[in-house]
């Protein structure tokens, strides 16, 4: 039996040691940081001699844990979770290991010095405590041929991607010695516990993703180096045009940083052979980069350099930084037409231009890598894509991209080329197989053997197909089993509009009638950004308020449903949660949070106010928190709503979301956002006997008193420079809305009262010229404007 983690420890306070730590108490579990205690160099005026409290003995790590605070993006999901790192250092603290459950080292990627680290560590854990090597692809095998057997048999990989807390991948690699069921708790646990897309790799140099990954790096900086081709032309057509991040090629080098980059294909370098081994070598002009020290974003520059607002771009052969290019051809003008990422894709893969050539070149030697080494690094195909996707954030993997081409012609086109195809691919065709993926399955060993899916993950693609209640053009609502009914938007990017809204009234009616209770919870990228903000634009532009209305108050309508429905609903966003999509979170009878939640009320950025009652439901939860006792809290929560919707804060975390009113301590947060909907459907289930919704009540407000506190705030930040006379109007609407109005403080009010305020509130600022052009400028530029 595997020992429950309940305390864990990380030997290396460097940046990934230290983000590592972060993430494991952003779970919740406590951790030991250790590093080197400070020695004495003779020079310094805080050497040993002088460091007589413990805590200096710590240096590196304690200056470790200050870094966690600041770095950028945040490692930690709330600074409350620094409280559950605990410092100390390899003299005086090793001994303490033995009352951890889980070890992972994540020192210098030497062999030498890992194997001295783990024989150490080999002599004090306790028998059956796990322990880990975070090593990016030095063979695990290697490091613990001398241990004892009860290590070998608790020993592995486990090979965080940077940084911990946004990377899901997470690489587990067992030696011929690990027990399996070792192997199977640490996916386990690192799935549920942590968040992660954990993919089983093979001990082989660089591991999956790594070895795909730097072969495809270095394959796009040949293919450019042959073009004659930019590093910003480069960029234009390896990002999100072929489904990678926006960062593409060289921008994600230069966040990663060239140092660490070349110290990972030096590793698949020296351990293979031939072609393979030459392709690992990086062209000389990268190696002059690291000797000059321009290694990315921690030295300032790269292969961009960002100057007086402007950036400039390496030209790799006279070492100058030149004004940024992007490349331009008729297939990426055909490609922004399309609407499926494989239709982009085609339209430009397949066109007889620079771009449609270039991106050829670069692509092709990757799929036939991927598929020449993935029965060696692998345990099947299905392991390289995730690993892809999860790791160096690609939404294709090598062979989902390869279907999203066309298998059949693809290698046709190779061959005629003159290109040799792995065996065992142009054995699938023979058989008559076309795809890599079909029907929820993936091809292995002349058979198609369905995806893998953990028993928390629900499919809504999967449960579509014959589970569908009722859907229409923005929503679907699916029978997701126990009786229970889920409500998914279809809409792009899961905004709301009409469609979505009238689905909330259906989708609440078949749930009272015929279900327990029902979740609103989506798959995607986001949950929710918000309203159809075009929309609502063209609609004011055409001045047809009265349609605005209508939409604005079933809107209303809609929200309260949720909150009084006869059945639980709960929600269960992640992601992007924002606007609208918090307005429906808000008064649910519970939120399942995924743990990378960002909630925000962010209709100020836009020149408006929420108009779906979420000013009333924010307010609510604040009167929960702060209490309404006296007039004292209640201002209380009235300024903290207020300061809140008005400066359009949104949550970094869940945890953030908390601590930040938009979730309450009834509200759960699951660490995966694969499970996010099973965990709010378990939710429905726990508060379905006996359900009873909250019974309406009167709402105090804070009255005319109120307002001229709040408004006192908003000049203040006017005198101040920080907000325009427009932000100013906006502030003094949300106020009037807050504050309950003409009344007196303590007035209680109806909760029709105040969404017929914020109605109208919303309507008197989507009619001001300023207002649309915000709107306006935010479809367009995708950023707020202030005016």
């Amino acid at each position: 039996m595997v020992r429950p983690i309940r305390k864990a420890a990380v030997i290396g306070a460097g940046v990934m040691g230290a983000s590592i730590a972060a993430h494991l108490a952003n779970a919740g579990i406590s951790v030991l940081l250790l590093d080197l205690a400070p020695q004495d160099d003779g020079k310094s005026a805080t050497n040993v001699a002088t460091l007589t409290k413990k805590r200096s003995r710590n240096y590196l790590v304690e200056q470790a844990i200050a870094k966690l605070k600041k770095q950028k993006p945040a490692p930690l999901a709330s600074k409350q979770a620094l409280h559950l790192i605990e410092a100390g250092n390899l003299e005086d603290d090793f001994d303490k290991l033995k009352e951890t459950d889980w070890i992972i080292e994540a020192i210098i990627e030497n062999l030498e010095a890992k194997t001295q680290l783990l024989a150490k560590i080999d002599e004090v854990r306790a028998p059956g405590a796990i322990v880990s090597s975070n090593t990016s692809g030095i063979s695990v095998e290697a490091m613990s041929q001398e241990r004892s057997l009860d290590f070998k048999a608790h020993f592995l990989g486990t090979h965080f991607f940077n940084p911990p807390r946004y990377l899901k991948l997470l690489e587990v690699i067992p030696t011929k010695e690990t027990k399996t069921e070792v192997t199977e708790f640490m996916r386990e646990f690192a799935e549920t516990a942590l968040g992660k897309g954990v993919v089983e790799a093979k001990d082989t140099p660089n591991f999956i993703a790594n070895r795909i990954g730097t072969y495809g790096l270095l394959v796009t900086v040949d293919e450019m180096l042959k073009a004659n081709a930019s590093i910003g032309e480069i960029d234009s057509v390896t990002g999100p045009l072929i489904g990678r991040p926006k960062s593409a090629t060289f921008r994600t080098l230069d966040v990663v940083g060239l140092d660490t980059f070349l110290h990972v294909a030096k590793n698949v370098y020296e351990e293979t052979e031939g072609t393979e081994k030459a392709m690992f070598d990086p062209p000389a002009f990268m190696k002059e980069m690291a000797k000059r020290g321009w290694i990315g974003a921690k030295s300032g520059q790269g292969f961009y350099l960002k100057e007086n607002g402007a950036i400039y771009e390496l030209n790799p052969h006279t070492f100058e930084y030149e004004p940024r290019k992007k490349m331009k051809a008729p297939s990426m003008e055909q490609a922004k037409l399309m609407k499926s990422k494989s239709a982009k894709l085609r339209a430009v893969v397949w066109a007889d231009d620079p771009a449609g050539k270039l991106l050829w070149s670069i692509l092709k030697p990757v799929l036939l890598y991927a598929a020449e080494k993935t029965a060696e690094i692998a345990h099947d195909l299905l392991a390289v894509d995730e690993a892809m996707r999860w790791g160096f954030g690609w939404e294709m993997g090598p062979y989902e991209l390869w279907d999203a081409l066309g298998v059949k012609e693809t290698v046709e086109k190779m061959q005629l080329e003159g290109e040799f195809v792995p065996t065992w691919v142009t054995a699938m065709l023979e058989q008559g197989h076309t795809s890599f993926y079909k029907d929820g399955a993936f091809y292995h060993d002349g058979d198609y053997l369905p995806v893998r899916t953990h028993k928390k993950q629900l499919s809504l693609n999967v449960l579509k197909r014959d589970k569908t209640i009722t859907k229409n053009t923005g929503a679907s609502l699916i029978d997701i089993g126990d009786d229970v009914a889920l409500l998914q938007f279809t809409s792009p990017n899961n905004t709301i509009g009409l469609d979505v809204i009238q689905m909330i009234h259906k989708a609440i009616d078949e749930a009272e009638a015929n279900y327990r209770g029902l979740v609103i919870g989506n798959q995607g990228k986001n949950f929710c950004v918000g309203a159809n903000l075009m929309m609502m634009l063209m609609e004011a532009q055409d001045d047809n308020f009265f349609e605005l209305d209508l939409v604005i108050r079933q809107f209303q309508k809609a929200t309260a449903r949720i909150r009084y429905a006869n059945v639980p609903v709960v929600t269960a966003p992640f992601g992007m949660t924002l606007g609208g999509g918090t307005e429906i979170s808000l008064p649910a009878a519970s939120i399942q949070a995924a743990h990378e939640t960002y909630m925000g009320l962010v209709e100020t950025g836009v020149g408006l106010i929420p108009g779906g009652g979420g000013n009333k439901e924010l307010y609510l939860r604040n009167i929960a928190r702060y209490g309404s006792d006296n007039l004292a809290d209640l201002q209380k929560a009235a300024r903290k709503t207020f300061e809140t919707i008005a400066t359009a804060n949104v949550s970094t975390s869940a945890a953030d979301a908390r601590e930040k009113g938009f979730l309450s301590e009834r509200d759960g947060i699951t660490m995966n956002d694969f499970f996010v909907n099973n965990d709010a459907k378990q939710r429905v289930l726990s508060l379905a006997e006996g359900y009873r919704p909250p019974a309406k009540t009167k709402i105090p407000v804070t009255g005319r008193a109120g307002y001229a506190t709040l408004m006192l705030g908003a000049k203040m930040m006017e005198w101040g420079g920080y907000a325009s006379e427009h932000d100013l109007k906006i502030a003094k609407k949300l106020a009037f809305v807050l504050s309950g109005g003409q009344v007196s403080e303590g007035t209680l009010v109806d909760e029709s009262y105040l969404l017929d305020l914020e109605r109208e509130a919303f309507l008197s600022l989507i009619a001001e010229p300023k207002t649309q052009q915000r709107m306006q400028h935010m479809l367009t530029k995708g950023k707020p404007l202030r005016n």
